[in-house]
C-alpha cells in the first residue's frame, strides 16, 4: 500500500512540476490527522524553509511552497494535504487580509528548541505534551532540575512543566502513596538533589527552579504548563520564605501564619487564593475546582468553550486558538480549572467552562515572554489514574484537546504577519 502511495506521489509531482508552487495542509474536518500536521509544519521549518499559518482559516491550515520531499512527508505520516497553484495562494492571501475577515496570515520562520521539565524516571507517556510531540515525531529536550540550576534554559526556546508540584510535598500523594516504592525513590532523589545544591529542603530546591524558569519567560522564553504544574508554581512564588510544607515532607512543620504571609505580587496567574495544608487532602489550595464544586459535571457534558479573538488584532491567543471546533471535551486532573474570581486581571481566559465560572485555558506575559497555563491531565482520558495505560493518540488524530497543545508549540516561530506570496 505505501509503496502504491509513493509511485502516486511521483507520478502527481511530475505532472504538476512547472505549475504547482504550494502545499496547503487544511485544519478543518477535511484533514484526517491534525496532529501530525503540526509534526508536518514542525519539520519544513526544521529544514530551514518557512510555512504560513492561516489564523481562522479552515481552521487554522498551514501552507508552504511546494516541495516534493513535503508531500512526501505527508504521504508517509498519513496527513491530508492539497497542492495548490500560485494563482490559489495569493487569492488564499487576499481572501484572508480583507479588513472585514477575521482572518489573517503568520508567518512561521523558525525552528522552535523544545525542552520538558520531567524527572528522567518519568515515561514519555506520563505526560500528555510528551506523549502528543511522540505522536507529531516533533523533537524536544527532557531537562530537570539541575539543568535548571546550570542556566541552560537560554538554550531552548519552549519550556513544558511537566505535572511537577513545586511546593515540595510531592504531589500530595502522601495519603495514597506514602509506601509506594516510586513515592519513595522520588521523595530519595528530590533530596539528594537538594542537598547537592546546597538547600536544607526540597521546597527551597523547587523555589530555585521556579524563578529560574521565571527569568526565563522574563527573557523572552515561553513556558506552558499542565494539570499541577500551573497551580503549585504560584504557589511556590507566593510563598517564598514561608514553610508551608508539614513535617513528613521536610522534617519539621508548617508555618501557622503561612497563609497571611504569602505575596501574590509574586505570581504569574492567581491571587487571593487560600492553602489546603492538611497532608492528608489531595489538593493545594482553593484555585482549583475539586470535584464537589462541579455539580453535575461528567464525562458525558463536561465541556469548555474557547473564546474567538480578532486575527488582525489579538494573534497571539488567536494562534493559541486555533481548532476545527470551539467547543472541546472537559478533561480532570490534579488541578482540573481554576476559579475565575482567583485570576489577576490582566490574564487573558481563552477557554472556560461557563456553567460554574471555571477558566481552563489561559495566557499571560511577563517582561518580553509569555507563559500558558492548561488545566487537566489528558485530553483524550477524562479521569486518568496513577498507572493507567498510556492513551493510544492513534485513536485520536483529531482530538482539539491535543490541539492546543501544539499551537503552543508553534507559538514561538512566529514572527511576522502578512507577507506576500
Amino acid at each position: 500500500m505505501k509503496n502504491s502511495l509513493l509511485f502516486l506521489f511521483f507520478f502527481l509531482s511530475a505532472a504538476w512540476a512547472g505549475k504547482a508552487s504550494h502545499i496547503l495542509l487544511p485544519m478543518d474536518e477535511k484533514q484526517v490527522n491534525h496532529l501530525k500536521s503540526y509534526g508536518i509544519t514542525y519539520w519544513v521549518l526544521a529544514q530551514g524553509l518557512e510555512a504560513d499559518w492561516l489564523l481562522n482559516y479552515r481552521g487554522g491550515s498551514f501552507m508552504f511552497r511546494h516541495a516534493p520531499s513535503i508531500e512526501k512527508e505527508c504521504i508517509i505520516r498519513g496527513v491530508s494535504y492539497q497542492v495548490i497553484s500560485d494563482a490559489q495562494a495569493s487569492s488564499i492571501i487576499a481572501e484572508i487580509s480583507k479588513p472585514d475577515v477575521n482572518m489573517d496570515a503568520m508567518k512561521l520562520e523558525k525552528v522552535p528548541k523544545i525542552a520538558v521539565y520531567s524527572p528522567k524516571s518519568k515515561q514519555p507517556w506520563d505526560d500528555a505534551v510528551t506523549l502528543v510531540l511522540t505522536y507529531a515525531e516533533i523533537p524536544y529536550t527532557t531537562i530537570y532540575d539541575d539543568e535548571v540550576l546550570k542556566d541552560d534554559l537560554p538554550k531552548y526556546d519552549w519550556l513544558h512543566l511537566h505535572h511537577e508540584d513545586f511546593t515540595g510535598q510531592y504531589g500530595k500523594f502522601y495519603s495514597t502513596f506514602r509506601n509506594q516504592a516510586w513515592y519513595v525513590e522520588e521523595q530519595k532523589n528530590a533530596e539528594a538533589t537538594a542537598k547537592k545544591w546546597g538547600y536544607k529542603k526540597v521546597s527551597q530546591l523547587k523555589l530555585a527552579v521556579v524563578k529560574k524558569i521565571r527569568d526565563f519567560c522574563a527573557g523572552g522564553g515561553f513556558m506552558f504548563a499542565m494539570c499541577s504544574a500551573t497551580d503549585t508554581y504560584d504557589i511556590a512564588l507566593a510563598a517564598e520564605g514561608v514553610d508551608i510544607c508539614e513535617n513528613m515532607y521536610d522534617g519539621d512543620g508548617a508555618d501557622p501564619a503561612a497563609q497571611s504571609k504569602l505575596n501574590f505580587k509574586n505570581c504569574f496567574a492567581f491571587q487571593n487564593f487560600n492553602l489546603t495544608t492538611s497532608p492528608y487532602e489531595y489538593e493545594y489550595s482553593s484555585i482549583d475546582n475539586q470535584p464537589f464544586e462541579r455539580p453535575g459535571l461528567m464525562e458525558s457534558n463536561d465541556v469548555f468553550t474557547l473564546f474567538q479573538y480578532s486575527a488582525k488584532w489579538d494573534p497571539v491567543p488567536t494562534m493559541l486558538t486555533q481548532t476545527h471546533t470551539h467547543i472541546v471535551k472537559g478533561f480532570m486532573g490534579q488541578t482540573t480549572g481554576f476559579k475565575k474570581k482567583l485570576i489577576k486581571p490582566d490574564v487573558v481566559i481563552m477557554g472556560e467552562t461557563k456553567r460554574i465560572e471555571e477558566a481552563r485555558y489561559i495566557h499571560g506575559t511577563l517582561g518580553k515572554g509569555t507563559w500558558t497555563f492548561y488545566g487537566g491531565h489528558d485530553p483524550e482520558d477524562y479521569q486518568h489514574h496513577v498507572g493507567e495505560e498510556p492513551t493510544d493518540l492513534k485513536l485520536h488524530p483529531t482530538s482539539a484537546g491535543y490541539r492546543l497543545i501544539l499551537n503552543n508549540i508553534l507559538f514561538p516561530a512566529a514572527k511576522k504577519k502578512k507577507q506576500k506570496t
